[in-house]
């Protein structure tokens, strides 16, 4: 069985826009991580447009399915703005500095961080929001549920002592 970093590394990679790179790369992430042959099967058969346009309903229009993990938390209250410095603070504790093409909350920057360090704090920390976007995106019936099934499934069930 895969290792937990390469599956965050390869839900990383599948829930990030899907270009011609995520495309090359599906029988790779399958191979590499059979958790989530469930959304690599789906877009194997799926024309990339359609594939893209999908990955823009989902996420790109409201909050309902968003990727930025402090906004579950914190919402659009000032308070994110020190939820996303402290995101900043633990990159920089293992010497990465984040660049500022997205937020640092952002899930798949998250995922990618979690398998080069193997530091799970920010993903369990974040539990919480994890499971509410999984719902809503199993709820949504998009094969992106598939990838937090996977992701979640990695992760201690405990209470992370997230305010609701």
């Amino acid at each position: 069985m895969p290792s937990d970093a390469v599956l965050y590394q390869a839900a990383a990679l599948c829930l990030t826009y899907p270009d011609d790179d995520l495309i090359a790369r599906l029988p790779l992430l399958r191979e590499a991580a059979p958790q989530l042959r469930t959304f690599t099967d789906h877009a194997a058969v799926t024309p990339p447009r359609e594939l893209a346009a999908h990955y823009v309903r989902v996420f790109d229009f409201k909050n309902r399915h968003s990727l930025y993990l402090s906004w579950w938390h914190d919402g659009d209250a000032r308070r994110r703005g020190m939820s996303l410095v402290r995101f900043k603070d633990v990159y920089r504790a293992y010497g990465l500095e984040f660049s500022d093409e997205e937020l640092p909350d952002f899930l798949p920057a998250v995922l990618e961080f979690t398998a080069r360090t193997g530091d799970t704090s920010l993903l369990i920390e974040y539990r919480d929001g994890l499971e509410q976007l999984r719902t809503r995106l199993t709820g949504y019936g998009t094969p992106y549920a598939a990838v937090l099934d996977a992701v979640c499934a990695t992760l201690p069930t405990a209470y992370t002592g997230m305010q609701p």
